[in-house]
């Protein structure tokens, strides 16, 4: 049976890699990844990896690797649709009962039609921002929150002009019918006739992680009501299950995301060179919120605004996340109200700071706690401890009840023992299992699967791999060694298509990309191969940028030097063509990749 892209993702996507992996083989993490013994080859050392930001995993013994789907069809020989029932199974989800029915083939249309339409939206909106009909917007985005153009354009800011029917006008002339623009959410139909959901607005796209525009936020020009807007739920666009900005911050180097209050903070922080800002799309922060959050990232800094609903909000926040098994600390700003704000007046490095000094979710809790009793009555404070213990409890593992136990104790007074005792007894009371944890159990048997080895590459396919490798992790590399070379040029048609969608999306989604290649493994292999490179090497992080134009034109050089060969080598190619390639290849040693640092 024939399944949709969407529905494969979907399932994908439920499935958090790790989990699902960890059932089987037992994983220790190792700085962001986790690493165990190869279950389909023999090994006494660790070599097998699995990555929970790219969603995939790779064996840097065998060569086996794969997204999730991948490893259930490996790992328990399931065909592609075994494997794919059984996640969706696992993720509790109903799969279509005939996925070529003419209610699938129109709810995938219906799919394919919406995000054209956001696409278009957002060129529409975006367009008029930098015409007079914009100008309102453009001065709220340049001037009073002192966006740079650079900014702008990254984020794809635009405005929905005062005349109340403009977009509609633009997406009729683009061909769309009533249904479909009405199912967008973009439009409001009434009896009273057509009008624009966003007008007199300025707009933000909002794109999920494969940087497809799902949906938009508006902020009013004047005093209309409601102030901020979102689009309604539609086949593309759920929420409650999005976070702003992720499609930029799930590839930030740092190795914790800040969660903000809304668009603005995001933009401000991403400006400032906090690329690993988020924000929720004024919906509470839910579980799914932090199950999205968990597949980027083991630890996330709370950064809402510092009056009471801002911190409310990361109350509320914290157990959802620490659930999810993420760290979590909570960032305070002193002298401002927002991120926004602080960055204007103090500068980045004020944030930066305040980031330095955040503090652990649980004791920022139990101090808010505190405010509410009054210590110097004996009464309120016994019911101040017992309302510390009775929080206590929420941590289920035994070694980290007892540190936090510790901590609070020492950073409240309040006697160890004591507390100690108090929090057991309620554990014990709640009926919960001392332990609290369920190991992993490691598969009865290891099967062995014959890989054969990838022939000895030559020295172009080494380049190609370094090359694309390099490019899946800093995608805006892609502007400036493709200046010199075409992606034609790259020879192995895997890698070829991974440049592809690298200059199409200006990003890659591994395992989304693999989900591709399931049924030709020597592909599948060599792009988790890729995927995993600077995993292996960590080369890419420690690159000066002149060591980095080296590499670069050093692989450049080989990819170009070697597909001249092989035009050379072609009976079609003429004397005179043949004459201006040698004469191309020997001006080679001449060619440096230079990169502009400031768009780095």
């Amino acid at each position: 049976m024939r399944y949709d892209e969407q529905t494969i993702e979907q399932v994908r996507a439920s499935n958090d890699i790790v989990d699902v992996i960890g059932q089987h083989v037992r994983l220790t993490k190792k700085g962001a990844n986790y690493f165990g013994l190869c279950p389909f080859h023999g090994e006494k050392t660790a070599s097998f990896s699995v990555s929970p930001r790219k969603q995939i995993y790779y064996c840097f013994g065998c060569g086996a690797g794969g997204n999730v789907i991948s490893f259930m069809m490996q790992y328990e020989s399931f065909t592609f649709t075994e494997a794919l029932k059984s996640l969706a199974e696992r993720a509790h989800i109903t799969l279509p009962e005939g996925s070529d029915s003419e209610q699938d083939k129109g709810h995938r249309e219906l799919k394919a039609s919406i995000l054209s339409i956001n696409k278009d939206a957002a060129l529409f909106y975006h367009g008029i921002l930098r015409t007079p009909e914009g100008s309102i917007g453009y001065d709220y985005f340049s001037n009073k929150r002192r966006l740079s153009n650079k900014t702008i354009t990254h984020f794809g800011l635009g405005f929905s002009p005062k005349a109340p029917d403009a977009l509609y006008k633009h997406l009729k002339e683009n061909g769309y019918s009533d249904d479909v623009i009405n199912a967008s959410g973009l439009v409001n139909f009434n009896e009273k006739g057509v009008r624009d959901k966003f007008w007199n607005r300025v707009i933000f796209p909002i794109m999920d992680t494969n940087n497809r525009v799902i949906g938009f936020g508006g902020r009013v020009m004047g005093d209309g009501m409601p102030k901020y807007l979102n689009s309604p739920e539609t086949v593309v666009f759920d929420k409650s299950a999005t976070l702003y900005g992720l499609n930029f911050a799930k590839k930030s180097n740092r190795k914790f995301l800040l969660l903000c209050e809304g668009y603005m903070d995001v933009i401000a922080l991403h400006q400032a060179g906090f690329t690993n800002a988020v924000a929720s799309l004024g919906t509470a922060f839910n579980e799914k919120h932090a199950r999205l959050l968990k597949r980027y990232t083991d630890n996330v800094i709370l950064t809402q605004d510092s009056d009471t609903a801002g911190t409310n909000a990361k109350l509320r926040a914290f157990p959802i996340l620490h659930e999810a098994g993420l760290n979590v600390r909570i960032l305070e700003i002193e002298g401002a109200k927002d991120p926004d704000e602080l960055i204007k007046t103090k500068g980045p490095e004020a944030y930066e700071e305040c980031i330095s000094k955040a503090k652990n979710a649980f004791i920022f809790m139990i101090d808010v706690l505190k405010r509410n009793y009054d210590l110097s009555d004996p009464a309120e404070k016994t019911d101040f401890y017992n309302a510390v213990a009775d929080r206590l409890c929420m941590f289920k593992e035994p070694l980290e009840r007892a540190n936090y136990t510790d901590s609070v104790s020492t950073e409240f007074m309040i006697d160890r023992d004591e507390l100690k005792r108090m929090v057991e007894k309620r554990f014990e009371l709640k009926g919960q299992a001392a332990s609290g944890v369920i190991m992993s159990r490691e598969p009865i048997t290891i099967r062995h699967h014959s890989v054969k080895k990838r022939a000895e590459a030559s020295a172009a396919l080494k380049y190609e791999i370094l090359l694309v490798s390099w490019l899946c992790e800093r995608p805006e590399l892609a502007d400036f060694v493709f200046k010199y070379i075409s992606e034609d040029t790259i020879e192995t048609p895997v890698l070829k298509d991974i440049v592809r969608e690298i200059i199409d999306k200006h990003s890659i989604d591994e395992a989304r990309f693999l989900s591709k290649y399931q049924a030709d493994e020597e592909a599948l292999k060599l792009a988790a191969e890729v995927f995993s490179e600077n995993d292996k090497t960590g080369v890419l992080e420690t690159l000066s940028q002149s060591d980095l134009e080296k590499g670069l034109t050093e692989a450049v050089r080989a990819i170009k030097s070697a597909a001249i060969d092989r035009t050379l080598k072609s009976e079609n190619t003429s004397l005179a063509e043949a004459g201006r390639l040698l004469k191309e290849k020997n001006e080679l040693v001449k060619l440096h990749v230079e990169i502009n640092n400031e768009t780095l």
